[in-house]
């Protein structure tokens, strides 16, 4: 048959992650320092948009007799009015992709392309996940497994083990044998090193893995790691009468090992983190206070309203205006809504854990994502992404 060539349509139905969508679940995940860095390069980049200055300035006075022009009282009416059908858009995107609690599907397929939808923001693979993972490979009862998800929530990003045995026996009820038993197995995982109680078992273990468990190098970890700190070959070599340079050798050996095996999955830069949160105590009752002096305070620039009542203003200009206010108010409904959304998360934190704020770490109660995302009305990944790094 012979080969032609030839054009045809059709048509399809997709559900793609649309731009401001995107800008919004990033800045839901964002810390505070970096959603303040990307506040002030929206405002460099819109110059619709300025930062309010303080409420005792925001009041401006004009000199006059008082008296409010009609016309003038007119335009501005007519400008909110503008102003209000550009952001009406906007909710209608919050509404439709963020109250997912209310929306119905009719079909798994669609549930699919949901949940597609929602974690199409990739996300890097924390120490804790990573550990998680392979706890659940390792045949455990589901009991162990409930206190080997305890051990490794109790480890740091640097790979250390914060709690003792005896804290997390308190917690679980498990007696210190068997947690020492499951905190082995944790302690084989990767990375090398992972859930030492301090930092000489965590090179011992590395060492333990490369084989060197009975040399010179475990030896002086043991018994003389803050010499080795110090660099005081000569007194570590007096103290076990081994040659110095046997001791230099076995420096070098430490030397390749990794102190905090957990940065391998933590971000490359140092992370400075400031609270979103602060809770305090007042009159009995703790107050959950939203931290965002950091924040700068945007608004839409009184000059641009001003030129858009403007009647010599271009159409072109005119155009411009609307784009970058549109974009403004999408921006400010942002910061709002993720400002609103931590805010609810950590009332509802603070509301479960009364007991462990007053009685400490033994009162703790386990919390999941997904029980906090139906009490507030949101989707687990929105919890998710809300918590995240913070």
């Amino acid at each position: 048959m012979a080969q032609t060539l030839s054009l045809s349509q059709s048509q399809r139905l997709q559900m793609m992650l649309a731009p401001q969508l995107r800008q919004s679940l990033e800045m839901l995940q964002l810390p505070i320092l970096e959603l303040r860095t990307l506040i002030q390069q929206e405002m460099e980049q819109n110059p619709t948009i300025e930062e309010a200055p303080n409420q005792k300035d925001t009041i401006e006075i004009e000199p006059g007799n008082g008296e409010v022009n009609e016309k003038e009282a007119q335009e501005e009416m007519d400008f909110e009015k503008e102003f209000e059908a550009l952001a009406k858009l906007d909710d209608e995107w919050r509404d439709y992709f963020f109250q997912d609690q209310q929306m119905s599907y009719t079909s798994a397929e669609d549930e699919e392309k949901r949940q597609y939808m929602l974690e199409s923001i990739p996300q890097q693979q924390s120490l804790q996940e990573h550990l998680m993972e392979q706890l659940s490979l390792t045949g455990l009862s589901d009991a162990d497994l409930q206190i080997g998800e305890l051990i490794i929530g109790s480890i740091d990003d640097d790979g250390h083990l914060t709690s003792t045995l005896e804290e997390l026996s308190e917690n679980t009820g498990a007696d210190l044998e068997h947690l020492e038993d499951i905190l082995s197995a944790v302690q084989e995982f990767h990375p090398s090193g992972v859930g030492a109680r301090n930092l000489s078992e965590c090179l011992i273990i590395q060492l333990d893995r490369l084989g060197h468990a009975d040399s010179l190098a475990a030896e002086i970890i043991r018994d003389h790691i803050d010499l080795l700190g110090t660099r005081k070959y000569a007194e570590i070599a007096k103290a076990i009468k081994v040659p110095i340079e046997e001791v230099q050798e076995a420096a070098k050996i430490v030397s390749t090992l990794d102190p905090k095996p957990g940065r391998l999955y933590s971000d490359e830069a140092t992370t400075y983190i400031l609270p979103e949160i602060v809770v305090q105590k007042v009159d009995g009752k703790y107050l959950v206070i939203l931290n965002d002096d950091q924040l700068p305070h945007v608004r839409i620039s009184n000059h641009y309203r001003r030129l858009m009542r403007d009647p010599d203003t271009k159409p072109e200009v005119r155009q411009y205006v609307q784009e970058r206010i549109r974009a403004g108010a999408f921006l400010i409904k942002s910061i709002h809504q993720r400002q609103r959304t931590i805010e609810r998360i950590a009332v509802e934190i603070v509301s479960a854990q009364q007991d462990f704020l007053e009685h400490g770490l033994s009162k703790l109660k386990p919390m999941t994502m997904a029980s906090i995302a139906e009490t507030v009305g949101v989707h687990e990944t929105t919890v998710s992404r809300a918590v995240f790094g913070k």
